[in-house]
């Protein structure tokens, strides 16, 4: 085998692992926005950038992965007890790429600020997702899982 042929091979087979990837990561995308507990979201970063991510409702807590990935590990896990609902604001007041009828969320997670930009009607769900559980202290449902 000459040197071109090996050169035209390797850019064969990096073409079809890139190919794979982008094939795996559609798979899981489309996946991830037809199961039921899941919304579009965008996760504002510390650099004030919006990261495009797939929120997940879960029995004790929401999970944040991102929208262009192939790994199923979330980014973020927030525990149902320790999320407060600030507030919301239209996606107009902070410019960006975010849609137009968007809205900004503002949320505390025990000590540390997030800001998540989702439609009016996920803001709703998450909101009532939030305070569907009961206070904390009053029952066990609420508190924590210990793993």
């Amino acid at each position: 085998m000459s040197i071109a042929q090996g050169l035209l091979l390797l850019g064969v087979l990096v073409l079809v692992v890139i190919g794979a990837y982008f094939v795996a990561m559609g798979v899981r995308r489309n996946q991830l926005r037809r199961t039921l507990g899941t919304f579009k979201s965008a996760l504002q970063n510390r650099q004030n950038r919006w990261t495009k991510v797939i929120c997940r409702y879960g029995d004790h807590r929401l999970d944040v992965l991102r929208l262009f990935s192939v790994s199923p590990i979330p980014v973020m896990k927030l525990q149902r007890p320790d999320i407060e609902v600030l507030g919301w604001e239209p996606s107009e007041n902070v410019g960006g790429r975010l849609p137009a009828d968007w809205v900004v969320v503002n949320l505390k997670n025990r000590e540390e600020s997030l800001r998540l930009a989702m439609s009016y009607g996920d803001y709703t769900g998450l909101a009532s997702w939030v305070e569907a559980g009961p206070v904390a202290g009053m029952g066990t449902w609420r508190q924590s899982p210990s793993n």
